[in-house]
């Protein structure tokens, strides 16, 4: 498919990617990616295109055009396992940088380019007074990642502060302005990862927020972390908290924490109707798992149903904080976080999911989603 013997073509095609690098759009062949990854694991991608300008957008993929070579999106690879075979095509690297204001007078509205990092975003937000992203602090990845799976903690979404998407229609090779609505957003979801997969290359991102806005503390983690103070905390304390509250759980990266090698959360939180939630919970009772004044938590999601702790489930399907099947395991500080032990190779990710999903599916009769996208694996591997 990509791979062609040496010959003259290659020659001619080797002299056309220095020709494109000494351009500014640097393109290497067999690129190992598990270092591009946070959970360290993957095999090589056939050419990785790194982006410093949007204009070079269309000429990577005008090259892949020309490989024959599918294409992935890559940002700080903190949500995606890469198998260990790799990937047979062109990554494209989003390395694109900038925060501008949109509006001179209204330092609120800020446009963001795909490629900043998500932290140092919320960071500079914070350091300004701006208030909206405050609880989504500490979470890694970038800019343009961020939307794609809607990400949300403690009581926010990011989705409740976009203003637009400049983004690459792959289609039409045209860019467009999308809204928020224009995107659908629900529960870790979009257009991006669902209806509209490998579309929209998004290139920046537009925000609202509010200047000296009051920080949002419902979340129980939270209520419970200022509990006692009669003073409504600064967006900065919360931020702080926030981080605070994620490292003790393992989902601060860390380069010197060797339990915290993972992709975040690797399981999505089940959103089921009330009614089954009910059912699931009157069980857990039954079997004793539940006292019978204890309720399971639960917490209020899109279209009236509800959002259930996956990491209770995973916990009381038998696999606590720290178990360890060969090089991966789950942290010691979350249930939720598959980690890499050591020289751990994609497949034993997958069977370890694979082990987690069978169990809870017959303790529970819930299936557990993966959060991370799973590339260069059978589409059926889910």
């Amino acid at each position: 498919m990509c791979y062609v013997p040496f010959s003259g073509f290659l020659l001619n095609f080797l002299l056309i990617i220095m020709k494109k690098s000494e351009a500014g759009l640097s393109i290497r062949e067999n690129v190992a990616l598990a270092p591009y990854t946070t959970l360290g694991v993957g095999g090589p991608a056939r050419f990785l295109v790194s982006i410093k300008h949007e204009d070079q957008v269309p000429e990577a993929l005008e090259f892949a055009r020309t490989q024959a070579c599918p294409v992935l999106i890559l940002g700080s690879g903190s949500n995606i396992l890469v198998s260990d075979s790799g990937f047979p095509g062109v990554i494209v690297r989003m390395e694109i940088r900038g925060i501008q204001p949109l509006d001179e007078d209204n330092s609120e509205f800020i446009s963001v380019a795909a490629g900043e990092i998500w932290d140092g975003f919320v960071q500079r937000c914070v350091e300004q007074n701006l208030a909206g992203v405050e609880c989504l602090s500490g979470i890694p990845g970038t800019v343009g990642g961020a939307p794609v799976q809607n990400i949300e903690a403690y009581g926010q979404e990011i989705s409740d502060v976009i203003l637009s998407i400049r983004a690459l229609d792959r289609e039409t090779n045209s860019i467009e302005e999308l809204s928020g609505r224009d995107c659908r957003f629900g529960y870790r979801t979009s257009i991006f990862n669902t209806t509209h997969r490998d579309r929209y290359i998004i290139l920046k991102v537009a925000f609202s927020l509010r200047p000296y806005g009051k920080p949002r503390i419902q979340y129980k983690d939270l209520e419970n972390y200022f509990s006692g103070r009669s003073k409504t905390p600064s967006i900065g304390e919360v931020r702080r908290a926030v981080i605070k509250i994620r490292e003790s759980k393992g989902m601060i990266l860390h380069q010197t924490d060797d339990d915290i090698k993972s992709a975040g959360s690797f399981f999505k939180n089940p959103v089921l109707e009330p009614d089954e939630a009910t059912g699931i919970e009157n069980s857990a009772r039954d079997r004793g798992l539940l006292a019978s004044t204890e309720n399971l938590p639960r917490y209020t999601a899109p279209s009236g149903k509800v959002k259930l702790p996956a990491a209770w489930f995973v916990e009381q399907a038998g696999f606590e904080k720290g178990y360890t099947r060969g090089n991966v395991g789950i942290s010691s500080k979350h249930a939720l976080a598959l980690v890499n032990k050591g020289d751990a190779q994609a497949r034993e990710f997958i069977d370890l999911m694979h082990i987690i999903q069978d169990k809870v599916h017959s303790e529970f009769g819930i299936d557990l989603l993966p959060e991370p996208t799973l590339l260069g694996f059978e589409k059926n591997v889910e």
